[in-house]
């Protein structure tokens, strides 16, 4: 089969990961990114079985697990000490399993480093404002180097602000602040374990183990539920006032939020749910957050792209027509995407809101029925993105982790 002239808007990891696949095998890969030099933007974020198997097909799973933390447990519990979650990849059948907190920017640089190594056409500085389909392929937009193409194919991973689709959906009323700090040696917190502590559902604080960056030592992702809208309160109140809040739910963090003095070392996430009516285009496919969009409570935002990465480059391979892929893959992950939009709608609002009864029917119902079976086992298979057999629909086997600790 005769290369396709490809183009990929963003590089994150939907993006990277498509370059990678697409270049391997054997197409002309072009990487457009907005910014004058390729970055990763934000704190920490956990791999999930499902992502972990793209990285493995990709030969980069050892890399991965080398910068990042093994995860066994997500553990939760109320300001009363209640447990309201207890998530164990232990409770998974088949293959020994684990989650991995991992800082975003040591995922891109493996993916990075790996498109670069792959011969892939990198163009930073040029920001996409649109584009359109010709009869010789698609046309990319810029917004100071004109157009170029055309190309057999476009593939838009530029994020949930992307320009090649028009805006839908609905920003979520809650966020959260995130800030990567030391690990703390002699602390009072486990390598293995996601916590977190809650109030209700209107007050969360979550320490995520996330490994050792390039140059760095061990580190964790500290993060702090916070309404959108009150966001420029918080600043008004001033640190002082949120590290007692943070200390009054969790003890624990007093170390923590004490090596934090300035604002400027918590970033502030907001988050949307959405999902394009038409991510299929003629010579164009929407994947990633630029597809769909979902509060990060069961950890998947990274899996997902990862997963819509491969199906792009698997429907490449089944149709071997750049006019009839969009179509194919999303064909392949519809049913993946629409089952953790709507799981992820449901269970947002027992975490994240000002209503009382979410985190009551939290605590008295899920948190009790999530420790037996069936419940413990469908929980697990919700956390780590197994949920509608993702892996089956692209070719994908799950990644023994016992094997992949023992050489990594």
């Amino acid at each position: 089969m005769q290369g396709f002239e490809i183009a990929i808007a963003g590089c994150g990891p939907a993006g990277l990961a498509a370059a990678l696949l697409l270049a391997r095998a054997g197409h002309h890969v072009t990487l457009f990114d907005r910014f004058p030099e390729p970055r990763p933007l934000g704190s920490g974020l956990m791999l999930q079985p499902s992502g972990m198997a793209v990285l493995a097909q990709l030969g980069l799973a050892e890399a991965v697990v080398a910068r990042g933390a093994p995860i066994e447990r997500l553990l939760g519990h109320s300001a009363t000490g209640r447990t309201v979650l207890d998530a164990r990849y232990a409770d998974l059948p088949g293959p020994t399993s684990l989650g991995l907190g991992i800082h975003r920017a040591s995922l891109f640089d493996v993916l990075y480093e790996a498109v670069r190594a792959a011969g892939v056409t990198i163009h930073p500085d040029h920001a996409v404002t649109g584009s359109h389909p010709t009869a010789a392929g698609r046309m990319l937009h810029f917004e100071r180097q004109g157009d170029l193409g055309p190309f057999d194919l476009v593939i838009d991973a530029l994020g949930l602000h992307t320009t090649l689709a028009p805006e839908c959906g609905r920003m979520l009323p809650y966020g959260a602040l995130w800030a990567s700090l030391p690990w703390p040696e002699h602390g009072p917190f486990d390598r293995r374990r996601l916590e977190q502590r809650y109030r209700a559902a209107r007050e969360m604080v979550g320490v995520l183990p996330t490994g050792q960056r390039a140059g760095q030592g061990e580190e964790l992702s500290l993060f702090w539920s916070l309404r959108t809208d009150a966001h420029a309160r918080w600043l008004d109140r001033g640190l002082e006032a949120w590290r007692d809040e943070v200390v009054a739910l969790w003890p624990d963090c007093a170390e923590l939020v004490a090596q934090i003095t300035d604002p400027g070392q918590l970033t502030m996430a907001r988050y949307a749910h959405r999902a394009l009516p038409a991510p299929a285009q003629d010579r164009l496919v929407h994947i990633g957050d630029a597809w769909h969009t979902a509060s990060p409570q069961l950890g998947q935002g990274a899996n997902m792209a990862l997963l819509d990465a491969m199906a792009v480059a698997r429907a490449v391979e089944l149709t071997r027509d750049p006019r009839a892929v969009p179509d194919m893959a999303i064909h392949l992950r519809r049913w993946h995407v629409e089952l953790y939009q709507a799981a992820t709608a449901f269970f947002t609002p027992l975490y994240q809101s000002d209503a009382e009864g979410p985190a009551l029917l939290r605590d008295l119902a899920f948190a009790p029925a999530s420790q037996f079976w069936p419940g413990k086992q469908v929980q697990a298979l919700i956390m780590s993105g197994l949920l509608g057999n993702p892996l089956g629909m692209l070719g994908l086997d799950r990644v023994d982790y016992a094997e992949l600790l023992a050489t990594a």
